[in-house]
């Protein structure tokens, strides 16, 4: 049967190649030529095959549209219908799921990666952690990067030379280098990282991509997902823990984000306890749609990752509970047990880790006095524009740095001042009795995240405080950063809720502080209550007998499931003989004469159908209609 082509592609625009660059996390890149048709998945395999890397579900591709919001690359659909900047494309290659336990990575090239990750966290303030934490984590850095301690080679100044921590004083580099001399001696490069990942993976911030948004009350907060669950940072609080089994339905319109989830809540009479679960609806507002369908479609990963067991588990989530309306979309990689398994199945020989020369680290300070490229995230200066170094951008829209003093996502505070010298140390003092790093020795094997009990009272005593500390200063990370463009120079994160639609208190406010337009709503209530009262009494006893019984069933869940399920079908249905009868119409009775119809006129099985039955129902349509034509002229 022959088809009818309606739009032929050239062969030019099938031949034509896209350039794509893709920035690593060492800050390296790497190119590569891809057809218009080519997916995600060929880039992701790409960096993998580079790496040699066979653990590569934890990891992603990410990048920035022109309107600098960030969105990860689906590896299931085109690259250049993602990709909405001009040619050549530019890309970045991060982790996109974090593990739970970095201990059962069994190779080491993926822990180093992670530990690459980790350490870019750490320096845009994205792993936020207590000074006690922060000292271990630069220590390790410090390890890792140049050895043991070795008084010849290292200055008394010589963890100054680092650009670890956004607020790095001179007390917190004090305590690093305490910790590189005495506890962490001995240890390699590679399990410097390990016992750098075993701690980072106990943090509250631990994996956390903030968005920034505004909750029903218009105060700012950075809302995350990790692999325990749904995660709300204000200030330097973690306010909201909702674990995956908990939440029910992540749901988005506009600017407006939804996470429904189920609250428990134990009630005590007398000697009986009563668990009860009640509906929770958390709703936060962002600054742009696109970035609340990201923030969305960033939940519907996590989710699927962490909480199936199986891949054949994954459906396809709707933003919208209307059938017609919102996003459709689906994870479709591995879940995390998956990969565990998958790792634990590896039998060959471990590759060799290349790892960046104590020069070509990012967290060296010297390198900010020359001429360098900066690789940070696309199409995104890597820090806040201030008045300290002077850009310039090149062709490709790479920025350069010339004369460069050292560079800090956030303004340091090289000298503290007094007060927070007497607040950091009792911070300091408290913390040193209770979270003081232990000795890690060469075998892994003492590398144990604390035991289950400790772990259960922590959290027992977060849930019965409300709200978790996860440092002594605010979650603030690095604007450049974020999934939400947000400039620091003009206002930082409050600035993209400059709308008085995102700031619903500060509105409410506003309009009960002026006694006119005060007046003016209690006579618009005075209003709309005599209307209620009018349209009560005119409400017949049928109609309250129908609404009764209306409100019985859409209290009935299986009666709405039901209801949903008929009305879909009956759309389902109408949409399909809105194609077909047209269809059968444009057969039957036009006389195109196109190969493709004149061929399925010609089958005997529609020569059938046409004398046998369309013919005759034709012949009692007319009759009928022209019965009832006489009829009405006859009247």
């Amino acid at each position: 049967m022959k088809m009818l082509r309606f739009r032929r592609p050239s062969i030019h625009s099938l031949d034509q190649e896209v350039l794509c660059t893709i920035r690593l996390l060492d800050d390296s890149e790497i190119s590569c030529s891809i057809q218009r048709d080519t997916k995600g998945q060929f880039l992701l395999d790409h960096v993998c095959n580079h790496y040699n890397l066979l653990e590569k579900d934890y990891f992603g591709i990410r990048y920035v549209d022109p309107e600098k919001q960030r969105h990860w690359l689906e590896p299931n659909k085109p690259v250049v219908r993602q990709m909405k900047s001009q040619q050549p494309y530019t890309m970045c290659f991060r982790v996109k799921f974090y593990p739970h336990e970095p201990m059962k990575i069994k190779e080491e090239l993926t822990r180093y990666l992670l530990y690459l990750q980790l350490k870019r966290d750490i320096y845009h303030g994205r792993l936020l952690c207590p000074f006690a934490e922060a000292a271990y984590l630069g220590a390790c850095i410090i390890q890792a990067e140049l050895g043991d301690y070795d008084p010849e080679e290292h200055p008394s100044d010589y963890i100054s030379d680092f650009k670890l921590f956004p607020k790095q004083s001179l007390k917190l580099e004090r305590k690093i280098m305490e910790i590189h001399k005495n506890e962490l001696r001995g240890q390699s490069a590679a399990l410097a990282e390990l016992s750098m990942l075993q701690r980072a993976h106990s943090l509250e911030t631990y994996g956390v991509d903030p968005h920034p948004c505004k909750d029903f009350t218009g105060s700012t907060a950075f809302l995350g997902f990790t692999a325990t669950g749904f995660v709300v940072f204000q200030g330097n609080k973690r306010i909201h823990l909702l674990k995956w089994v908990d939440v029910s339905k992540l749901k988005f319109e506009g600017k407006t984000f939804y996470v429904i989830g189920i609250q428990k809540e134990i009630s005590v009479t007398g000697r009986i306890h009563c668990n009860r679960t009640k509906k929770l609806v958390l709703t936060f507002h962002t600054s742009t749609p696109a970035a609340c369908k990201h923030l969305w479609k960033c939940g519907v990963e996590n989710q699927a990752f962490y909480k199936c067991i199986k891949s054949s588990q994954i459906k396809t989530v709707s933003s919208s509970n209307i059938f017609f309306k919102g996003s459709r979309f689906r994870y479709s990689g591995k879940v995390a047990k998956e990969v565990i398994e998958a790792s634990s199945k590896i039998q060959r020989e471990p590759p060799e880790v290349c790892r960046a020369q104590f020069g070509q680290s990012r967290s060296f300070n010297s390198l900010s006095h020359k001429n360098l490229i900066m690789n940070m995230e696309p199409l995104v200066p890597a820090l806040p524009s201030t008045n300290e170094y002077e850009e310039t951008a090149t062709d490709n829209g790479v920025v350069v740095v010339k004369d460069a003093v050292p560079l800090s996502p956030l303004e340091p505070s090289a000298v503290p001042t007094d007060a927070e010298q007497q607040s950091t140390e009792g911070a300091n003092s408290a913390l040193s009795n209770h979270l003081q790093p232990p000795h890690v020795s060469m075998e892994t094997a003492n590398l144990r995240p604390q035991s289950p009990k400790a772990e259960d009272k922590v959290e027992e005593d977060d849930e019965a405080s409300g709200g978790l500390t996860i440092s002594e200063f605010a979650y603030s990370p690095c604007a450049s950063m974020l999934p939400t463009p947000v400039d620091d120079s003009q206002g930082g994160v409050d600035v993209v809720f400059s709308s008085p639609v995102q700031s619903p208190a500060r509105l409410l406010r506003e309009l009960h502080a002026d006694p006119d337009i005060q007046a003016q709503l209690e006579a618009e209530r005075e209003r709309d209550r005599a209307y209620e009262r009018t349209r009560n009494a005119a409400r017949s006893r049928m109609g309250g007998v129908l609404t009764t019984s209306l409100q019985m069933l859409s209290s009935n869940d299986r009666v709405n499931a039901c209801v949903l399920s008929v009305v879909r079908l009956v759309a389902v249905v109408m949409g399909v003989l809105l194609v077909t009868v047209p269809t059968l119409l444009l057969l039957l009775e036009s006389d195109i004469d196109v190969s493709f119809l004149h061929e399925i006129r010609q089958t005997p099985e529609f020569e059938q159908f046409h004398h046998e039955y369309y013919c005759p129902f034709r012949r009692w349509v007319l009759c009928r209609i022209s019965m009832a034509m006489e009829n009405l002229w006859s009247d």
